[in-house]
């Protein structure tokens, strides 16, 4: 009893799924997706099996309206089920049965579908198909375009609960863990996609954090600043990018202005202090440089 989208982006080959539903942790149960593989949403008396399974017909070379065949044939209640399916290639095959409770329905557009059942009008589908097509951006903000749509539609007649959402990339490396852009859930919340919204706020500065470690890393100090403007101005609230922001730049040689941004975790908490002692006694961190900044913290926190 769900609301959901999987899409291809075209220009990025990203796969994703982002489903909501008044149904606690839906994340670990509708959304499925391998990089270079496809995607799937299983749900309405959900065949849980439909999403490993699913992936599993693509990997063998299936299309999506292949394995979508291939599952339905297989299942012993196949009008009790909605799922939908995109391949890599942007094939999508979506199912919704005679008995998904109503209001449900799908409709299909080019690399994505979305779906829903047990909605409070009729419309939910086209609202989320109209919202995904109008809106510009990265795939995971048009999800959620979609998602917020089908909300604002009326949505889930029962009402709201959980949310989740996975994008896998379009450049896959074969190493799961890294080719998951994106995974985030939201398992029980008042309003989940709103939540969802901020989680992936919070995720794409620490992405943004992250990039600046690695031009950081390689040298590039221009693009290594920039990313951490972005993520503070994505994220203000997260002290541990201040945190991690500014000691990265304290051993760039920028001290003042590294213990600076360092304050704001410190006013939250002063126990990051301490975590520089922590890194000195790792290797991670020089016992000299460490010692400076903990006097400059220090002193700028006995004032204030």
């Amino acid at each position: 009893m769900t609301y959901s989208i999987v899409a291809r982006d075209k220009d990025t080959g990203e796969l994703g799924v982002a489903v909501q539903s008044h149904y606690f942790q839906v994340g670990p149960v509708v959304p499925w997706a391998i990089a270079g593989v496809g995607a799937v949403a299983t749900q309405s008396m959900v065949n849980v099996s439909f999403g490993p399974l699913g992936l599993d017909y693509l990997k063998a070379g299936y299309t999506a309206e292949q394995a979508l065949k291939a599952l339905l044939a297989a299942d012993s209640e196949p009008q009790s089920r909605q799922v939908s399916i995109v391949d890599a290639s942007g094939g999508v095959a979506t199912h919704t049965g005679a008995k998904c409770i109503p209001a449900a329905g799908h409709r299909t557009g080019d690399g994505f579908s979305v779906q829903a059942n047990l909605m409070e009008k009729d419309t939910v589908w086209d609202a989320m198909f109209e919202a995904y097509t109008s809106t510009q951006g990265p795939l995971p903000e048009r999800m959620l375009a979609a998602l917020e749509a089908a909300e604002a539609e009326g949505g889930d007649i029962r009402g709201r609960q959980s949310a989740a959402m996975l994008v896998v990339t379009g450049a896959p490396t074969g190493r799961s863990w890294e080719d998951r852009v994106i995974e985030l859930r939201v398992e029980d919340a008042p309003d989940p996609n709103s939540e969802l919204r901020r989680l992936l706020r919070v995720k794409r500065a620490y992405m943004a954090l992250n990039e600046g470690d690695r031009a950081s890393d390689a040298g590039d100090q221009a693009t290594a600043a920039a990313k951490l403007r972005e993520a503070l101005e994505l994220a203000p609230e997260m002290v541990e990018i201040s945190f991690w922001g500014g000691l990265g730049m304290a051993q760039n040689g920028m001290v003042d202005a590294g213990c600076d941004l360092m304050m704001t975790a410190v006013k939250k908490n002063r126990r990051w202090i301490e975590t520089l002692d922590r890194l000195v006694a790792s290797e991670r961190l020089a016992s000299d440089l460490a010692e400076e900044i903990k006097s400059k913290l220090t002193s700028t926190a006995a004032h204030q």
